[in-house]
């Protein structure tokens, strides 16, 4: 017997009555009849396992997990490895603010690089070049707003980390 907390498909919680269990232990009781009989064990568990909710997040949120939950919520890429002083900057401002958030300081086109955080499903991208490294700012791409609508723009770290503790 189950008590399902979700849909049918989606089991979390559940409470068992187990035949098993008293056998293994070799558990029994004296009855009023005098007699040893073998008892039934209640289990109750709230989220089954820990890896079965997890598989539960993961299946509803397609591996996007917003922001506060994501394992990686910023992916810095700086424009080119001029600019890498800078981006390990922001990384430490991220990072002291705890954000967590990982530099891609691989030798790689941006695009390519911003093609592989959104296919790591990373739900803010910053990007650093001349102009940021200049204005004091980064650069903001969203993963989950429209494609017309994913480049947030230039803003202060300070604006981002607020942005992100607000999510």
């Amino acid at each position: 017997m189950r008590v399902r907390c979700f849909t049918q498909d989606e089991q979390c919680g559940t409470i068992q009555l187990d035949f098993q269990l008293p056998m293994r232990f070799g558990a029994e009781y004296i009855g009023p009849d005098g007699e040893k009989h073998r008892p039934i064990m209640i289990h109750r568990v709230v989220y089954g396992s820990i890896e079965r909710f997890i598989g539960i997040l993961i299946e509803h949120y397609a591996g996007k997990f917003p922001a506060w939950l994501a394992p990686v919520q910023v992916k810095v890429l700086p424009v080119s490895d001029k600019y890498l002083k800078y981006a390990q900057i922001i990384m430490q401002n991220l990072m002291e603010n705890e954000v967590r958030a990982e530099l891609d300081d691989r030798k790689e086109k941006l695009g390519y690089k911003i093609r592989e955080a959104r296919l790591d499903k990373v739900p803010y991208m910053v990007i650093v070049g001349e102009k940021e490294q200049k204005n004091g700012t980064v650069s903001v791409r969203c993963r989950d707003l429209r494609t017309d609508q994913q480049d947030m723009g230039e803003m202060q770290t300070e604006a981002l980390i607020q942005h992100l503790l607000l999510r």
